[in-house]
């Protein structure tokens, strides 16, 4: 009988998932030869061609795509009884604030994650604005926020800094129209900065569109009907970012994580996979998978 080691199946999906050896090994906390050798271990135990290496990463071979399935069955039955066996006593629930606008693509792994590595734990995700999320926090009401901002706050991380775009219709002509028309939820960070840019910029400008309701900011804005900002890499795919140069430069905006300090070792589980979700991303321009490490 030959066995596979399971601490092996966790570099190769971290490697297939992160597309390099590097990160991988970024990922494990281990060094890239360590990673190198584990998988050249685990070529030569089946006798296939996993990988292929090239000056821009890695990509699978048809042997590898098959691996990858099986492998994540595995470390996911491993993690499952692991963790009923000996984690009872991780039980609870965590809240977890994140805006509206950055749910996608890296919470709804993140969530997974943790029911996978820890089941008797409860997370709770509320999604509303950065001054929502950080009044909950500020009341003990939330265990780990994101936030988008400027800055920075006191006790923050910052995990990503993003372009905050303009966004319109797919090859709409809302951009250049005058007065420019816009739409934003009433309730949305975005807005001031945005209305003062457009105001030092000399561009007039009128509300389209003022609502509690981010889908009728949507549909107004797919209808050609106004524009609106999105962070890059955040908006709907039915929106197309708007070419720089036609409407003024909004600059950066930070993804910012605050964590409390009680139930430390659960929260500190949750920000490390904030961590590794939001790296990946920032990592693959426009991609929207989470290259999570297993």
């Amino acid at each position: 009988m030959r066995n596979l080691d399971i601490t092996t199946l966790r570099s190769f999906l971290a490697v297939a998932d992160s597309g390099g050896v590097t990160r991988a090994a970024g990922f494990l906390n281990l060094t890239q030869s360590a990673v190198s050798m584990q998988l050249k271990r685990l070529e030569e135990m089946l006798d296939l061609k996993l990988l292929e290496r090239s000056g821009r990463g890695v990509t699978l071979t048809p042997a590898g795509v098959q691996l990858q399935t099986y492998a994540q069955k595995m470390i996911d039955l491993n993690d499952e009884i692991y963790s009923r066996l000996t984690d009872q006593s991780w039980e609870g629930e965590l809240v977890l604030g994140v805006p509206h606008d950055i749910v996608y693509p890296v919470i709804p792994e993140v969530l997974r994650r943790m029911g996978r590595s820890h089941p008797r734990v409860k997370v709770r995700l509320v999604s509303s604005y950065t001054r929502d999320v950080k009044g909950l926090f500020s009341k003990g009401e939330a265990d780990v926020i994101l936030t988008t901002e400027d800055t920075v706050g006191e006790g923050g991380e910052t995990l990503a800094s993003v372009p905050l775009r303009w966004v319109g219709a797919p090859g709409g002509t809302a951009c250049r129209a005058r007065p420019l028309r816009l739409a934003y939820n009433q309730n949305c960070g975005f807005r001031p900065a945005a209305l003062a840019l457009l105001d030092k910029a000399g561009i007039d400008w009128e509300m389209a569109v003022t609502t509690d309701s981010d889908r009728t900011v949507e549909a107004s804005v797919s209808a050609d009907l106004a524009v609106t900002s999105h962070l890059e890499g955040h908006a709907p795919e039915f929106l197309e970012y708007i070419d720089p140069g036609i409407l003024p430069d909004q600059g950066l905006q930070a993804i910012n994580m605050y964590g409390t300090s009680t139930r430390r070792e659960l929260v500190a589980v949750m920000q490390d996979y904030l961590r590794q979700g939001f790296a990946a991303v920032s990592t693959r321009p426009g991609s929207a998978s989470t290259g999570f490490a297993a």
